[in-house]
């Protein structure tokens, strides 16, 4: 059940990502749901083997490179997904931030068990 409402929040993240950054396009609630889906997949099976690829510059640049890789898996699932649009690297570097930033609130606010 918890999945589902990441899922859902991450949407609403997506969502939320356009009044944001107007340079990054989001179809509908069916796309943003469609777009965490594959961002999940995608943050699960490619980034590891990314992040053990680019070790080296990751480590030159004191952990920045992370960002672009970040931005570069948002313009994949832009580009296998129709509906999600991101107009650059840039863009993708900033969108995958926010985005980051806009779900952890998210699920923070709404998930987090109220502590004794």
């Amino acid at each position: 059940m918890r999945l589902l409402a990441v899922w859902l929040i991450n949407a609403a993240a997506l969502l939320a990502l356009p009044w944001l950054l107007p340079s990054i396009h989001v179809a509908g609630f069916a796309t943003a749901l469609g777009v965490a889906l594959v961002l999940g997949l995608i943050n699960t099976l490619i980034r590891p083997l990314l992040l053990l690829l680019t070790l080296p510059v990751t480590l030159l640049s004191l952990g920045l490179f992370i960002f672009v890789i970040n931005g570069l898996m948002f313009l994949l699932a832009a580009r296998l997904l129709d509906g999600f649009v991101v107009d650059g690297l840039w863009a993708g570097i900033l969108g995958s931030t926010l985005y980051s930033l806009t779900s952890w609130l998210l699920t923070k606010l709404l998930l987090s068990s109220p502590r004794p």
